[in-house]
């Protein structure tokens, strides 16, 4: 344990690995565009620069905490210099903030209001880059990136994909693709995590919205939807509902009155997945062909293993996901005219992954040559139609989903925990079905983290 001063009151620190952490812990909340805690230490936007006793300044995000320092975070020399920085990154930034799509959550506007910028004394000079909208996914406009590093990083440190990086040199620095080839032309899987840690609306979520808004409107289509498990938790946390609390029979209340048809779960999706791919792993078992099978129920995990190790591509499930498959069943059940009215299909999935936009479009997730799923919304996506809606999310009465497709088992559940699919596989390979014998592979350690 040690012992340093910030701002004249002493604090105590232990395994802290910056001083950032330690004025953080001191309940001083330091402005930072680069720091994020999962990802290596970059400090290049150096807004969380600090002054010591003797008038050093130095970025506290990749300093070391010593036993004795005295730090300053609020000094007039610092508060001219933070505010000075975000100057210039706004001068060098495409600020058509009012319609910009993260506007309200933008990062780095909410730190330029924070520290007083109320007006940017310098014309920006920076040559316009096109927009890179190659992905089915993702997003990307260099005209509004700071160069914060945050998306390289994440794609290269946590994600191991390494798509986007730094090139050339000073005022003409930008993050891209090698090359500057499209996003499409690299490793990238969609996975979106770069989106996630973006303070800017450099990188976006490609949206869906207008299509399935003007569907919604047309009184000869039909619009169904499908649920995945993991959006009834996370849309509760995006409305303020308790935290864990499963939401579902209010989505589904929402979305009927927003005009969807039907609305089913894809946890049955995710039954039919466990039926096939627990019939497809004794073949790959008995036939010879060895193990491991993998599961193909995640499009960034098997874009990745094409991309980076097609060598192993063999061992991938051929069953589609529980999305696709649970498409192709929609989109045959609503061939039948006792079915549809005479109306088109617009099928449509909610989904948590930005990967899944892309999925859809792959050749194997087609019936006969036909896309079986139109269009994927994200939790992010179905949040904002429902705010446009302006119905109250906390004020609907509770809906079951739909008949015949919405129910689901507990296999199908745990789809969206780690080791979830495994288990499911094993339960329904388990010949006896006594309360005993599943516990017994709940209790196995093949669903979550650990090993």
């Amino acid at each position: 344990m040690g012992k340093m001063t910030i701002d004249g009151r002493l604090v105590e620190f232990t395994d802290e690995k910056n001083v950032l952490s330690v004025i953080r812990k001191a309940g001083i909340d330091i402005p930072t565009l680069c720091y994020v805690s999962e990802l290596s230490t970059y400090g290049s936007c150096r807004l969380c620069t600090v002054e010591d006793e003797r008038g050093k300044t130095f970025a506290s995000c990749s300093e070391v905490p010593r036993d004795g320092m005295v730090i300053y975070t609020n000094t007039p020399r610092l508060r001219k210099y933070r505010k000075m920085i975000l100057e210039l990154l706004l001068a060098a930034h495409d600020r058509d903030c009012t319609t910009c799509v993260v506007s309200g959550s933008c990062h780095l506007l909410e730190l330029a209001q924070r520290v007083g910028v109320n007006h940017v004394r310098f014309r920006n000079t920076r040559e316009l880059q096109p927009l890179d909208d190659s992905s089915p996914s993702i997003l990307r406009n260099p005209n509004k990136c700071i160069l914060c590093g945050d998306c390289v990083r994440m794609c290269t440190d946590i994600q191991g994909i390494n798509a986007i990086d730094f090139a050339y040199r000073g005022t003409d620095a930008l993050v891209t693709p090698a090359f500057n080839r499209k996003l499409t032309e690299t490793g990238c899987v969609g996975c979106g995590q770069c989106r996630i840690v973006c303070p800017t609306g450099a990188i976006t979520v490609v949206s869906d919205i207008e299509p399935v808004m003007e569907a919604l409107a047309d009184p000869q289509t039909i619009v169904v939807a499908q649920i995945a498990p993991a959006v009834r938790l996370a849309l509760g946390d995006k409305f303020g509902m308790p935290k864990g609390e499963n939401v579902m029979g209010r989505i589904v209340s929402i979305m009927h009155r927003m005009g969807f048809d039907e609305i089913y779960d894809t946890t049955y999706g995710a039954d039919l997945t466990v039926l096939e791919e627990s019939k497809e792993l004794l073949e790959h078992v008995s036939s010879g062909k060895g193990v491991p099978l993998f599961t193909s129920c995640c499009p960034a995990w098997v874009q990745h293993c094409e991309k980076k190790y097609p060598d192993l591509a063999k061992y991938i499930s051929t069953c589609r996901s529980p999305m696709q498959m649970f498409g192709a069943v929609i989109r045959e059940y609503f061939r039948d005219p006792e079915h549809n009215a005479g109306k088109k299909l617009v099928n449509v999935a909610i989904m948590p992954c930005t990967a899944k936009k892309g999925e859809i479009l792959r050749p194997e997730s087609r019936t006969r040559g036909i896309q079986d799923v139109d269009y994927v919304i994200t939790t992010e996506e179905l949040s904002s139609i429902i705010e446009q809606s302006g119905i109250v999310f906390d004020k609907v009465e509770i809906e079951s989903a739909d008949v015949p497709f919405g129910i689901g088992s507990g296999s199908g559940m745990i789809f969206g925990i780690t080791g979830g699919v495994t288990e499911a596989v094993m339960r329904r390979l388990q010949r006896g079905h006594d309360r005993a014998a599943m516990r017994a592979i709940t209790e196995s350690g093949v669903r979550g983290m650990e090993g």
